[in-house]
């Protein structure tokens, strides 16, 4: 995670480089960018996150989700995780 004050923190997965992909699938499912692994926890759009919340109970539980539903992904191909496509 990378994180600066008054910014949105930004979530990537550096190991393993690259994420293994759904059959048939050419990119990752929710994710700013592929190549970089940048995931896609909430929509910023939405002001979902703001610096009055705490991190460990927001940005941490929220990648930990991405990573099931990322799991569930690889497996069946299809993302259950929800969100703004």
């Amino acid at each position: 995670m990378v994180y600066q004050r008054e910014k949105h923190p930004n979530v990537y997965v550096l190991d393993p480089k690259p994420l293994i992909l759904a059959e048939g699938k050419l990119k990752l499912e929710h994710v700013y960018d592929t190549a970089k692994q940048h995931l896609c926890i909430y929509y910023k759009k939405a002001k979902e996150w703001n610096e009055a919340k705490f991190i460990a109970e927001t940005i941490i539980p929220w990648t930990s989700e991405w990573l099931l539903h990322y799991e569930i992904w690889v497996t069946t191909g299809t993302w259950h995780g929800g969100g703004i496509h």
